[in-house]
């Protein structure tokens, strides 16, 4: 049964996603390489690399992630915290999700935290999708076989971590054409965006490939794919471009479109809201203020612990010390009365219920 938007929880505004494949060597060793190049030149405050968890039995049948964190400022005020999450893929390779996190709603002309993480240089295989092996930042030429660009689209877009557009060249572009459209975008959308291109003969074919997601590319023209599900509020005809030129200038159309897309209030990816909990509940890169604020939190819950531990004890030795005198008190009037006789008058509760009604008394103020 797919998974309904209306169930899954939305992506909070603050919040920015990544995910992708690195693809040769260890990750770890690219990441900490880059996050010290970033500290150096002040581009992040700082960052952290988290000892791995796990024993060696658990290591070898599940290899555990390898994390780091780390913190800048944008805005100059701006705190944003970010986790990346690095795990083995199934078929080779070290998959990874990225999280991060703004004191403030996201800005997309604030950095890519991807670009931050990440080495620039384009020889590092950081940049690729792990569910389709397409690349985040170069542009992805479609199958000759049109079946087989439908299962491309069709595996694509599950999971709801990038945004897909496709691109019909009316005619066979030179280097000009060639210049990925996240070139144009705002620097917080280049790596969450995938971009297909389909040659001029391949028009009929897209658009039979396209019908199972219910859009379709006009001849020259561009479309932002629905995810699965779709963002709220999508709508084929509003995020298709009659025209994209492909001569080297901007394509405005087609930026205004991807821009409005990444607005729309969307569910978290699959994935994500483990991610996004483990940065908010696990996070482990303080400041001195806040390692006192944290120690300071510690202190006061431990103190009411204490507290409530005390009333606890006084509470239990209250009612120890009454039900040893209601016993006392039902011993000495035991030793000391006659034969029971039948009266008239109102019976006088009996030092057994008086000790009943003691206990009964204590429960009701320790449940309270």
């Amino acid at each position: 049964m797919p998974t309904s938007s209306t169930v899954r929880p939305m992506t909070p505004a603050t919040v920015w996603l990544a995910r992708g494949r690195h693809a040769d060597g260890a990750a770890e060793d690219v990441l900490r390489r880059s996050l010290e190049e970033r500290k150096r030149s002040r581009a992040i405050d700082d960052f952290l690399e988290l000892p791995e968890a796990g024993t060696e039995a658990e290591t070898e049948a599940a290899p555990a992630e390898r994390v780091f964190e780390a913190r800048w400022r944008v805005d100059e005020t701006v705190t944003v915290r970010a986790r990346i999450g690095v795990t083995p893929g199934p078929e080779g390779g070290q998959e990874w999700i990225l999280v991060a996190e703004a004191e403030q709603p996201w800005n997309d002309h604030w950095p890519s935290p991807a670009g931050l993480f990440w080495p620039k240089e384009p020889d590092v295989a950081w940049d690729r999708d792990g569910v389709a092996e397409l690349s985040l930042r170069e542009i992805n030429p479609l199958p000759q076989d049109d079946k087989e660009t439908r299962r491309l689209f069709r595996n694509a877009v599950r999971g709801g971590w990038h945004i897909h557009v496709v691109v019909h060249e009316a005619m066979t572009t030179d280097d000009r054409g060639r210049v990925p459209v996240a070139r144009w975008l705002p620097p917080g959308l280049r790596h969450r965006v995938v971009e297909h291109r389909a040659a001029p003969q391949q028009h009929r074919g897209l658009n039979w490939a396209l019908r199972d997601l219910g859009v379709q590319v006009p001849r020259g023209g561009a479309v932002v794919l629905p995810g699965t599900p779709a963002p709220d509020g999508y709508a084929a005809e509003d995020y298709s471009v009659r025209a994209v030129f492909l001569d080297g200038s901007e394509p405005t159309d087609l930026v205004d479109a991807v821009t409005r897309y990444a607005a729309l209030p969307s569910p978290l990816p699959d994935g994500a809201e483990d991610a996004l909990a483990a940065l908010r509940e696990d996070w482990h890169l303080l400041t001195l203020q806040e390692e006192l604020e944290r120690q300071r939190g510690l202190v006061a819950m431990y103190a009411e612990a204490l507290e409530a531990m005390t009333r606890s004890r006084d509470l239990y030795r209250e009612a120890a010390e009454r039900a040893h005198e209601a016993l006392a008190a039902y011993q000495e009037s035991a030793e000391a009365a006659p034969v029971r006789q039948q009266s008239s008058d109102t019976p006088v509760a009996s030092p057994l219920q008086q000790l009943t009604r003691t206990f009964e008394r204590f429960k009701g103020r320790s449940s309270s």
